[in-house]
């Protein structure tokens, strides 16, 4: 990982863009007396979602249905744990739910309810990831996982060329390895590259939270059911399973159709370590919104279909998007900017995978010539 307070973003003559769009979206809340924040929409989207989490598991525990239902049941948490994801935690943790920091703090630990730590997911989302945006080994999100290369310019391997076909089962147990390894891998990486700046002591008492966690979290998952009503091993960890997989694909091709798609640009820093773009027209350069108009997909996924405005205004409740979004498109028209966008979400998808064709192919293509 490149230690990322090496990179630095120029200040160019279009660098008055931000401030003349922060100015407008100012005036937007200003003008129709609205807050940044959640609003009723927002407050009843959250009991909803976490609702399609927890409710589907009492229902599980308290019925013992038969096998397929109980599948269907674990499917539903799947789809409620990615969409209090996407939705919930995700405006939290970012600042957005509340201007309440305690409110902010509580509704941010509902990513415990995945398995997760929220620390980690902080620095690798709300630092790496919106700071230095489709940088190649400095943003998580987009970083070569060994089988999936999500950027160009990388080394190719033989098997990326088919990571198109592949890539969605990994996607799909995302979460899963979230759970079991990717916090204590970047528990330990974090603090060696310096991005993680705790004292040792906060770092011993972050360690000893994740394990906590994650105990509770298996034995409320997989011990109740199984010591407590007496169910079937076998069929609730193939639904702890299933849970899992709906999640991750959900929640991974989501994020993926943002910045692994094409038209976005990959830069790489100089050698003095600057990105040659101000740091708002590198996000519109690198992001990429899809299926605006699709109001039950916005719902549901948190606005992260209008990603552009979320990079732009992190701190701005998604609910506010699909309003401040023409906003943002036509200060972009003004200044000559791009402001790029799938009208749908399948040619969103196609998209992603177009990129994974080329991501993977021309390097390897080319040493087969």
């Amino acid at each position: 990982m490149t230690y990322p307070e090496k990179i630095k973003f120029a200040a160019l003559d279009k660098s008055l863009f931000f401030p003349t769009l922060k100015k407008r979206v100012d005036q937007y809340f200003e003008q129709n007396h609205k807050s940044r924040y959640a609003n009723k929409t927002m407050v009843i989207k959250t009991i909803v979602l976490i609702s399609c989490y927890i409710l589907p598991f009492v229902a599980l525990i308290a019925f013992n249905p038969p096998l397929w239902l109980a599948l269907l049941l674990w499917l539903m948490m799947g789809m409620g744990i990615s969409g209090i994801g996407m939705s919930v935690m995700h405006d939290a943790n970012h600042g957005a739910f509340s201007k309440s920091a305690a409110v902010n703090k509580w509704m941010g630990y509902t990513i415990n309810l995945a398995g997760a730590g929220v620390l980690n997911w902080k620095l690798q989302h709300n630092i790496l990831h919106h700071t230095y945006t489709n940088i190649p080994n400095v943003d998580e999100d987009i970083k070569d996982r060994g089988v999936i290369k999500l950027s160009p310019g990388e080394k190719v391997h033989p098997l990326h060329r088919f990571q198109w076909i592949y890539a969605f089962f990994f996607y799909g147990i995302l979460t899963l390895y979230w759970v079991i390894l990717k916090d204590f891998i970047q528990y330990y990486l974090f603090i060696k590259s310096g991005v993680n700046r705790q004292s040792q002591s906060e770092n011993r008492r972050m360690l000893t939270g994740l394990i906590l966690m994650k105990l509770i979290y298996f034995a409320v998952l997989l011990g109740v059911p199984t010591l407590i009503f007496n169910m079937p091993f076998g069929q609730i960890f193939a639904g702890f399973l299933l849970m899992h997989f709906a999640a991750g694909l959900v929640l991974t091709v989501i994020f993926q159709l943002a910045h692994s798609v094409e038209g976005t640009e990959h830069p790489h820093p100089n050698e003095k370590g600057i990105i040659e773009k101000d740091w708002a027209i590198h996000q519109l350069e690198t992001t990429v919104n899809f299926s605006p108009r699709n109001k039950w997909l916005s719902w549901y996924i948190g606005g992260l279909n209008f990603q552009i405005e979320h990079h732009l205004f992190p701190k701005v409740c998604h609910v506010h998007y699909p309003k401040i979004a023409p906003i943002v498109k036509e200060t972009a028209r003004e200044f000559g900017l791009k402001y790029l966008e799938n009208k749908s979400f399948f040619g969103a998808v196609g998209s992603h995978i177009a990129s994974l064709k080329r991501f993977g192919a021309p390097k390897f293509n080319e040493a087969i010539v």
